[in-house]
């Protein structure tokens, strides 16, 4: 009984304290470059980031960087009275074609080396 008490109490503040683990926005934005050169993230066709090695915080950063790309690609989308997936298809075109030589890409379902 003390023992199911006490796991209870560390269940209960690690999952009180999870979104302090959450990065921000910035911390994402900060941490891409080196995600991207060590190899933990690519561009992807379809405008947002993948995430090659799951390894670090790859994931968490894909995942702030995108949903704030998907809010910018649903703003253009509806100024300029378009699809979003025609604005994320135009933003993976030039994702990819901006990516610099050694980080990773999406193409045909594979990650390469660009």
């Amino acid at each position: 009984m003390r023992m199911n008490s006490r796991f209870f109490a560390v269940l209960l503040a690690l999952l009180v304290s999870a979104p302090v683990w959450a990065l921000s926005l910035n911390e994402a934005m900060s941490a891409l470059p080196a995600a991207k050169s060590a190899g933990q993230l690519g561009e992807q066709p379809n405008g947002y980031l993948g995430v090659v090695s799951a390894s670090g915080s790859a994931a968490e950063i894909a995942k702030q960087i995108n949903q704030a790309r998907r809010e910018e690609y649903q703003r253009l989308a509806e100024e300029n009275g378009i699809q979003l997936r025609d604005v994320e298809s135009i933003a993976g075109k030039k994702a990819l074609d901006r990516t610099p030589a050694g980080q990773y890409i999406l193409l045909n379902d594979v990650w390469m080396k660009k």
